[in-house]
């Protein structure tokens, strides 16, 4: 269970994922954020993304969690999972995310 919650379980193909309308999660602060991000990805801290649940209105939508060493994504992955959304993806970093979307 720790292995999938921080993104170590099977392999997860996150350029399919994306390509089918998958949302990427920036869960950093903004000022980390606007240091550099994946472009269209959205950006709510982990901290705030309790408030901001209704932006994610479809819970079958697949979500990709990332920060900047994936902790924090996990925490928001573990979040989302417990509010009922279903298919949400650890992807860690996220420059190390970038770099599998290419």
């Amino acid at each position: 269970m720790l292995r999938e919650l921080f993104g170590l379980g099977p392999a997860v193909d996150y350029k399919s994922l994306v390509d089918q309308g998958a949302i990427i999660l920036d869960v950093r602060t903004k000022g980390e954020y606007d240091q550099g991000h994946i472009d269209g990805s959205i950006n709510i801290s982990v901290d705030a993304l309790p408030n901001h649940l209704s932006r994610f209105k479809d819970k079958n939508k697949p979500i990709i969690t990332c920060c900047a060493s994936g902790m924090r994504s996990g925490s928001a992955k573990s979040l989302l999972l417990s509010k009922g959304y279903k298919e949400v993806h650890n992807g860690g970093s996220w420059y190390k995310l970038e770099s599998k979307l290419s």
